[in-house]
């Protein structure tokens, strides 16, 4: 991390991350009426007490949450992804192949005059909603 890390930036993570302690501590006794989880409720209160009165003291805890997620986003995109590329994209391509179906139409026709595929337009009204 090469960015100055300020009281605000801190501030809201403390709330933030502890807000969601919270709500990890409070949630089994909402939905199924269990005990609460002591281990969220004390990180959750931890949080945001130093969020909200000293926000400089969760400096290091603030450097090494980010230090997790940079982790995480390295094997989200190298582990992850590269399942789903070799799961998924790379069969679907050797299923085309195997029926011949080359869907950017990339054949070589010696006696074809363009390669140009010719569409009808469409009407003007087709833009009037587009969401």
């Amino acid at each position: 991390m090469v960015e100055e890390i300020n009281r605000m930036d801190l501030r809201n993570f403390g709330l933030m991350v502890g807000g969601v302690f919270l709500l990890i501590a409070c949630w089994p006794m909402l939905r199924s009426g269990e005990s609460l989880r002591l281990w969220a409720l004390g990180a959750g209160l931890l949080l945001v007490a130093f969020g909200l009165l000293a926000p400089l003291v969760l400096r290091p805890v603030f450097t090494a949450w980010m230090k997790v997620g940079h982790v995480l986003g390295w094997v989200n995109t190298r582990i992850i992804l590269g399942i789903i590329f070799f799961g998924l994209i790379t069969p679907m391509g050797f299923v085309m192949r195997l029926f011949g179906w080359d869907s950017m139409r990339r054949a070589f026709l010696k006696d074809a005059e363009s390669y140009r595929v010719i569409r009808s337009p469409r009407p003007r009204s087709h833009m009037t909603r587009q969401f």
